[in-house]
């Protein structure tokens, strides 16, 4: 019998109040995304890419439709019960890295364990493990502006992965790199999924980055047209 899946959509429906119209953006969307995965979401601005990571990653909720992440309705959660679920269970990665620009990369990186009962100690030995995992031992004292944009990104992804979240969402984590710093950092991505076995859901324009994917996912104007294996 097979597991069932880490994320479960059925019919999902997103819209968005623009004055007195309803704009949908999301139409009737089913779709399993399996523990362990590598899910790229692409298609055209305007698809509705954005708005359904965000869905699964308990930013936005639907207005109707099953949304169910390891078996738990987090649609029908309350916002505080969201964000308490969000900061235990999402890793997030955004294309401009938001990371504090006073703090140093270690610093940047403790910020999510704050919130959690480890001690100084125990917050220090994960962060600088983290940070060696993402080869950025050597920058832990480094504020932001003395490292490159490559560099930020991968400060940014030990910051997702510090608490060792269930899902980790990344919203186009290339599209501020130049071609060699976002190899690295789709190398780095394909390493997390395949070796430590993070489920990783990301959206991107860039084929060459869904390449790195082993599930593709295309939407059009709200609705799902294609969900396969990259070429």
């Amino acid at each position: 019998m097979s597991a069932p899946p880490l994320v479960r959509i059925e019919h999902l429906v997103k819209s968005y109040r623009r004055g007195d119209q309803v704009v949908p953006v999301l139409t009737d969307i089913t779709l399993d995304i399996q523990a362990g995965d590598f899910t790229a979401l692409m298609g055209p601005s305007g698809s509705g890419k954005s708005t359904l990571l965000n869905l699964i990653a308990g930013i936005d909720k639907p207005d109707s439709g099953l949304l169910r992440v390891n078996d738990l309705d987090i649609a029908g959660m309350s916002e505080s019960a969201l964000a308490a679920w969000r900061a235990a269970n999402v890793g997030f990665i955004f294309q401009f890295y938001n990371l504090m620009p006073v703090l140093s990369a270690f610093e940047n990186v403790e910020l999510p364990l704050l919130l959690t009962p480890l001690s100084r100690r125990e917050r220090r030995e994960r962060v600088e493990m983290t940070l060696s995992m993402v080869g950025l031992s050597d920058r832990m004292e480094h504020v932001p502006n003395e490292l490159s944009g490559g560099q930020q990104q991968r400060v940014a992804i030990a910051r997702a992965i510090v608490t060792d979240p269930t899902l980790l969402v990344a919203d186009e984590p290339t599209g501020d790199l130049d071609r060699h710093s976002a190899g690295e950092v789709l190398s780095l991505l394909n390493r997390l999924n395949r070796e430590l076995g993070k489920t990783i859901i990301m959206v991107t324009h860039d084929a060459h980055a869904a390449q790195q994917a082993r599930t593709l996912v295309h939407l059009e104007k709200g609705e799902l047209i294609l969900e396969a294996a990259p070429a």
